[in-house]
């Protein structure tokens, strides 16, 4: 786990976990930091994990420990069965390397404008606030600013692999 990148000017996001006490009444988890930790990634990006599960549906009496196990084990984007949260800071300029994930993705874009670039060359380019569901296709990110980083948080959940003409997809991490 690492700082937030000094030029990185996004506010820090808190994260808040709700819980229940002996009686039953809802309470603010106070195990977990409200700070998400920082983990630098090879692009020049930043990722915080803000939950991960593994299990659907997910058994409340196990999900904190299974997402503290993986704020020190992170996960490559997806868990088998489970769900991953997370939030990526992308550097002014940053480019991810062109990759599949098996897993339906829901992207919004918090800060910023970037560029949503699939492997058939066709591009949207989305501004705070706008959506992407992922599909299992192949896609890059970028951010579309050389001076501002933008923000997109993440809601992934693993799929099935998409076969398409008899040929199975495979995940591709790009790295």
């Amino acid at each position: 786990m690492t700082e937030q990148h000094p030029s990185n000017k996004l506010r820090q996001t808190s994260r808040f976990i709700t819980g229940h006490n002996a009686n039953g009444l809802a309470i603010f988890n106070k195990d977990i930091s409200e700070i998400i930790p920082a983990q630098n990634i090879p692009t020049g990006d930043i990722l915080y994990l803000g939950y991960a599960t593994n299990q659907f549906p997910t058994d409340l009496d196990k999900d904190l420990a299974t997402y503290q196990h993986y704020l020190t084990n992170p996960p490559n984007f997806t868990i088998p069965g489970g769900t991953v949260l997370c939030q990526i800071d992308l550097a002014p300029g940053s480019v991810s390397p062109l990759h599949r994930t098996l897993s339906l993705d829901y992207a919004v874009v918090i800060e910023g404008t970037v560029e949503l670039k699939l492997d058939s060359d066709e591009v949207k380019i989305l501004q705070q606030g706008d959506i992407a569901i992922q599909r299992g296709t192949k896609h890059l990110w970028r951010n579309t600013s050389n001076t501002e980083w933008a923000r997109v948080l993440f809601i992934l959940q693993e799929s099935k692999a998409v076969e398409i003409a008899g040929e199975t997809l495979k995940e591709d991490l790009g790295f």
